[in-house]
């Protein structure tokens, strides 16, 4: 797989699905508010300096958003990816983790959030939640973080991730996420991290006016265009083409 160096230049290899089984008990964790932005020191001290090189290798070269890299540094990327993998939880590149999907290099889980602009209490709706890794992040940002899963095995490991991990602001649902949560809608951001042939009408109505919404779209193994969609004050959509993706194909409702 390629690694993405540019927004606009390179494709990026990504996907969403994780599945592990057991986490290390010997975690240090800071206690700090989801959300903050400036926090010195990471939530977690296990491998943080490796963490730290990460972002300033990969990452905040291309990335400017103090906030996210911040995020970026904080989550434990280790801890939800394969126990055999994680020797290279911190290199950018996905990683394979079965069942044909990977974890999603580290830059472009950066680059999604960034383009969210997410203010502290923003409410974000993730469409497939896989590992947790994304809504981790998007959690050290704002603590209003819904993440649908649409396999029942992967939602449940990733609940149970999210507790252990001390994430337990992030609230989680099994179902299709291509009718969205329409319980808790409006959303001020929507992230998709599958990709559809098309936007989802019933994400797009759920967006909050002023929303952001960034999505893979195009067919399955094949380079996809990441779109961010913007609804202004008077519900009008916009659209805005950002880099070429490759993400695994959105299921359910979207392959129909």
């Amino acid at each position: 797989m390629k690694n993405a160096h540019r927004k606009r230049h390179a494709v990026v290899w990504a996907a969403l699905i994780l599945l592990i089984s057991g986490l290390p008990g010997s975690l240090v964790v800071a206690e700090s508010p989801a959300g903050e932005a400036n926090r010195e020191r990471p939530r977690f001290d296990e491998r943080a300096d490796e963490r730290r090189r990460m972002v300033e290798m990969h990452i905040r070269p291309e990335i400017d958003d103090n906030r996210v890299l911040a995020a970026m540094r904080h989550v434990p990327r280790h801890l939800f990816v394969p126990p055999r993998l994680r020797g290279d939880a911190y290199a950018n590149r996905p990683l394979p983790i079965g069942q044909g999907q990977t974890i999603s290099q580290p830059y472009i889980v950066a680059a999604m959030t960034e383009a969210l602009k997410l203010k502290p209490d923003d409410k974000v709706l993730e469409i497939g939640t896989g590992s947790g890794y994304q809504a981790a992040v998007l959690s050290e940002l704002t603590p209003r973080v819904y993440s649908i899963e649409i396999l029942e095995s992967l939602g449940n490991e990733a609940r149970e991730r999210f507790q252990q991990l001390g994430y337990d602001t992030i609230e989680t649902r099994i179902a299709d996420g291509y009718y969205g949560w329409e319980e808790h809608a409006p959303f001020d951001a929507i992230i998709v991290t599958a990709a559809a042939g098309h936007l989802p009408p019933p994400l797009i109505a759920q967006l909050a006016p002023g929303g952001r919404m960034i999505a893979p779209v195009g067919g399955p193994y094949e380079v996809q265009r990441l779109i961010l969609v913007t609804k202004d004050q008077d519900g009008e959509v916009r659209h805005e083409f950002l880099m070429p993706v490759r993400f695994v194909p959105m299921t359910g409702r979207a392959q129909e």
